[in-house]
C-alpha cells in the first residue's frame, strides 16, 4: 500500500520527478519525460507495480530534510544497531535521466536492505533482467530501458531484484540507476560524489536569486525550487504536477492527470516568477505559451503537453486499482478539449503583464492575439466548462465571461500603453457589453453576490478573482458581497471550497477536499480590504498544512486529515509565493493585475 500523500518528497532533475516516501521507498517515476510512462507505479497500486525500497533491516526511527535551499533529500534512518543516511537526488547535467542514491553510515554498523522491483508501462510489464560484464544490471523490455550500478551484490528473487548489506560509519554506498532507450548505446558511468557536490550546489545558486518574503522567505524558497522542480527545462513548460489520479476525494473517482501544463496558470506563473527574481523562467515560460497557442484561434485549448503537444487523449489503466482504492486511474486528459473561455483573458493578460515586465518587445505576438481577439468577438456569449472543468453540462460561469472581459481590456490597455494597433473602440464596446452582462447576469441581488453561472444560486471561490484582475474594485457593494457569501457558504474550518460539490452538477458523485488555491486567494482578498490580520491567520492556516519538507498538495480533506489532490501541485505553491508578497510587500502582488480602468463603485 502506498504511504500517505504527505508522506512523500519529490526529486527531480528539471526532465522529470520522482516521489519517495518516508520509508525510502520511490514509489512513482515516470522516465524519460513527466509525462512518460511509468515504471515506478506502486503509488497507484502496489509494491507489484514497481517501487524501489532502501532501508533498515530493523524498524527504524525516521527524520527527513531537504539540503538546505537544494532538492537532495535526506532521510535519517536510526536503529539500535546505529544510524545512516539516506541521500536521494537527480544529477540535472546527465544524458538520461538517473536517480542516485548514497547510503551514508553515521553511527554503528546498520544492517541494511534494498528492493527493486521495474515495471514498465504504468506498472503492467514484466522486464528482462541481466546482468552486464562490469556487474551493473540492465532491465530492459520493448523501448524502456534502465541500467543499476551499485558495489551491492543483488540477485532475483519472484521478479524481483533484492539484495543485503550493512553499512559502517564512514562508508558510502552508492546506488545509480539510469533510464535510456534501449537502442541507445550505455553511456559511462559517473563519480556520484561530484554529481552530489554539482547538484546540490546548481539548487543553491538557482535559489539565491529569490527575493525576499520577509518572514515567509524560506516557505518561499521551498515553493519556488518545487516550482523548478516541476519545469521541463528544454521547453519552459510548468506541468501542473507530476502524478497522475491521486484522488480528490480517498476512495472517489475525481482522479486526474495534471502531468500537463494548463494556460490558466500563465498569469500567475509569469508574476509570480518575476516577482521572486526569476526572470528566465519567466521568460521561458512565456516563450512555450507562444509556441504552445500558435495556430488558429478556434482551435486554441486550455492546456497543452510539456512541449505544446495538443492530443492528451485520456484513458483508463483498469490494473492499476488507484491510490487507496480510487479508481479509476486515468492516463491523460480528456478536458483538453473543452471550451473555456478565461484562457483568452489570461493570453492577453500574460502578455500584457510581460510587456510591463521588460519580458518582451510590445510588438512579439500582437498578430496573434488580434486574432484571438478576433475569435473571441464571437464565441464570448457561448456557454462553456469553466475553470474546474466540469464534465457537467456547459453553462455561462461567470468567471469565464470576466476573463472574457479581461481578455478586451488588456486589449485596450496594451494598445494605449505600446502604441499597439487594433480596433481600440470596438474593444471597449465589447468590454462594455461583457460588463453589462456579468452585471445583470451573474450578480443575484437576494443573495448580494456573483454567483457561480448566470441564473443559479450558487457560489464559486473563482468569484474571489473579480478585483484581482480587474472588473471590480474590491471597495464595490457587490464584491465585498461576494466575499461574504463566499465566507459564509464555502468556507470550512478556515479553508475554502472551490464549490459545493452537493449543489453543483459536475458530471461526478459529490465530494471533494477544500482547494489550497482558493484558500490563498481568500486571504489575498483580505489584504485588498486591508483586513491584513485575517489574511496573516488564513496564510498560516495553509502553511501548517505543509508536509514537514514544506510541500503542499492540491486540496486538504478536513474530514480525514490529509493532503489530497495531485501532488506536489504548482497552483498551490504559486498561491502560496504571491500571498507571501502581498503580506511583505508595499507594492503587491494581488494589485498588479488591477492596474485597468474600473467602473464607478457601488459604495
Amino acid at each position: 500500500m502506498a504511504a500517505r500523500i504527505e508522506d512523500y518528497a519529490i526529486i527531480g532533475d528539471c526532465r522529470t520527478a520522482a516521489l519517495v516516501s518516508r520509508e525510502g521507498s520511490i514509489d512513482w517515476l515516470c522516465c524519460p519525460r513527466f509525462d512518460s510512462e511509468a515504471c515506478f507505479a506502486a503509488l497507484l497500486g502496489s509494491r507489484e507495480h514497481g517501487r524501489w525500497l532502501i532501508t533498515t533491516r530493523a524498524q527504524p526511527r525516521v527524520t527527513r530534510r531537504y539540503r538546505t535551499n537544494s532538492l537532495v533529500l535526506e532521510t535519517c534512518l536510526e536503529t539500535d544497531e546505529g544510524q545512516v543516511t539516506l541521500v536521494d537526488f537527480m544529477p540535472l547535467n546527465t544524458p538520461h535521466p538517473t536517480i542516485v542514491r548514497l547510503v551514508i553510515g553515521v553511527r554503528g554498523t546498520v544492517a541494511m536492505n534494498t528492493e527493486l522491483i521495474l515495471r514498465f508501462g504504468y506498472g503492467a510489464i514484466v522486464p528482462w533482467v541481466t546482468r552486464l560484464e562490469d556487474g551493473a544490471l540492465r532491465v530492459i523490455a520493448g523501448p524502456d530501458m534502465m541500467i543499476l550500478r551499485t558495489p551491492v551484490h543483488l540477485h532475483g528473487q519472484d521478479l524481483t531484484t533484492v539484495g543485503e548489506f550493512t553499512v559502517n560509519k564512514g562508508d558510502t554506498i552508492p546506488f545509480m540507476l539510469s533510464y535510456l532507450r534501449s537502442h541507445r548505446p550505455l553511456q559511462a558511468p559517473f563519480d556520484p560524489t561530484t554529481a552530489l557536490h554539482d547538484t546540490e550546489m546548481f539548487w543553491r545558486d538557482w535559489s539565491a536569486k529569490c527575493r525576499s518574503a520577509g518572514p515567509w522567505s524560506e516557505a518561499v524558497v521551498r515553493s519556488m525550487i518545487t516550482l523548478k522542480a516541476l519545469t521541463y527545462a528544454p521547453t519552459g513548460g510548468m506541468v501542473a504536477a507530476p502524478t497522475t489520479s491521486l484522488p480528490e476525494q480517498l476512495g472517489g473517482e475525481r482522479n486526474w492527470d495534471y502531468r500537463f501544463c494548463w494556460l490558466r496558470d500563465a498569469t500567475l506563473v509569469l508574476l509570480g516568477a518575476m516577482n521572486a527574481g526569476f526572470y528566465e523562467e519567466a521568460q521561458a515560460w512565456r516563450e512555450w505559451l507562444l509556441r504552445a497557442v500558435a495556430g488558429s484561434p478556434h482551435q486554441l485549448q486550455i492546456m497543452y503537453g510539456i512541449a505544446g503537444e495538443r492530443r492528451l487523449t485520456e484513458w483508463i489503466a483498469p490494473w492499476l486499482p488507484g491510490y487507496e482504492n480510487s479508481a479509476p486511474v486515468r492516463i491523460g486528459n480528456a478536458a483538453y478539449s473543452q471550451r473555456q473561455l478565461d484562457v483568452f483573458g489570461e493570453i492577453m493578460d500574460v502578455h500584457h503583464q510581460a510587456r510591463r515586465g521588460g519580458l518582451s518587445g510590445n510588438e512579439s505576438g500582437w498578430q496573434a492575439q488580434l486574432a484571438f481577439l478576433d475569435h473571441l468577438t464571437q464565441i464570448w456569449k457561448e456557454p462553456d466548462r469553466g475553470i474546474w472543468e466540469v464534465r457537467g453540462a456547459p453553462r455561462h460561469f461567470t468567471h469565464s465571461k470576466i476573463m472574457a472581459w479581461v481578455a478586451f481590456d488588456r486589449a485596450v490597455k496594451s494598445a494605449e500603453t505600446f502604441g499597439l494597433e487594433g480596433p481600440v473602440a470596438s474593444w471597449r464596446k465589447q468590454r462594455e457589453e461583457i460588463f453589462d452582462e456579468v452585471c445583470a447576469n451573474g450578480f443575484d441581488p437576494d443573495l448580494g453576490s456573483f454567483v457561480q453561472s448566470f441564473g443559479s444560486k450558487h457560489l464559486d471561490a473563482s468569484l474571489l478573482l473579480t478585483p484581482s484582475v480587474g472588473f471590480l474594485p474590491v471597495s464595490d457593494a457587490r464584491v465585498q458581497g461576494t466575499i461574504a457569501a463566499i465566507e459564509r457558504r464555502l468556507l470550512r474550518d478556515g479553508l475554502v471550497m472551490r464549490y459545493d460539490t452537493r449543489e453543483t452538477d459536475d458530471g461526478l458523485p459529490p465530494g471533494e477536499g477544500t482547494f489550497l488555491a482558493c484558500s490563498f486567494w481568500l486571504a489575498d482578498v483580505y489584504t485588498l480590504q486591508g483586513r491584513f490580520e485575517d489574511a496573516d491567520g488564513m496564510f498560516r492556516r495553509i502553511l501548517a498544512l505543509r508536509n514537514d519538507l514544506g510541500l503542499l498538495s492540491e486540496e486538504y480533506d478536513l474530514r480525514a486529515k490529509r493532503l489530497v489532490g495531485n501532488f506536489p501541485q504548482a497552483f498551490s505553491h504559486m498561491a502560496l509565493v504571491n500571498t507571501a508578497y502581498n503580506l511583505t510587500r508595499t507594492e503587491k502582488p494581488v494589485e498588479q493585475r488591477a492596474q485597468t480602468e474600473r467602473k464607478p463603485s457601488q459604495e
